[in-house]
């Protein structure tokens, strides 16, 4: 069983900075894409980052290009998702997932294993 645990949620001000981390249990992290989705309030469950087992592509929401950043150590089992330029529109939770394999995908449903979530809360 993979858990994967985020961390680096919490409030600011529009125009500012956050970091979020996943960190994933197992030994095997390389080989699996990770995703950030995130859900607000009376919202479905959204696509946000992706990123390939060896972090070589990246894959962004056309509402967060430009402004955040998907990134990940795989000798730590980790990924992050560095937001910048925060609008109160991003406010939500954020959920990290496990990829079905090494090529990330938009869907939810190509997700397998998820996060606990971790609430971003930007203030205008």
């Amino acid at each position: 069983q993979v858990q994967l645990v985020e961390s680096g949620g919490g409030l600011v001000q529009a125009g500012g900075s956050l970091r979020l981390s996943c960190t994933a249990s197992g030994r095997t992290f390389s080989i699996w894409a990770m995703g950030w989705f995130r859900q607000a309030p009376g919202k479905e469950r959204e696509f946000v980052a992706a990123i390939t087992g060896n972090g070589g592509r990246t894959y962004y929401a056309d509402s967060v290009k430009g402004r955040f950043t998907i990134s990940r150590d795989n000798a730590k089992n980790t990924v992050y998702l560095q937001m910048n330029s925060l609008k109160p529109e991003d406010t939500a939770v954020y959920y990290c997932a496990r990829g079905r394999g090494f090529s990330p995908n938009m869907g939810a449903r190509d997700y397998d294993y998820w996060g606990q979530g971790t609430q971003v809360t930007v203030s205008s």
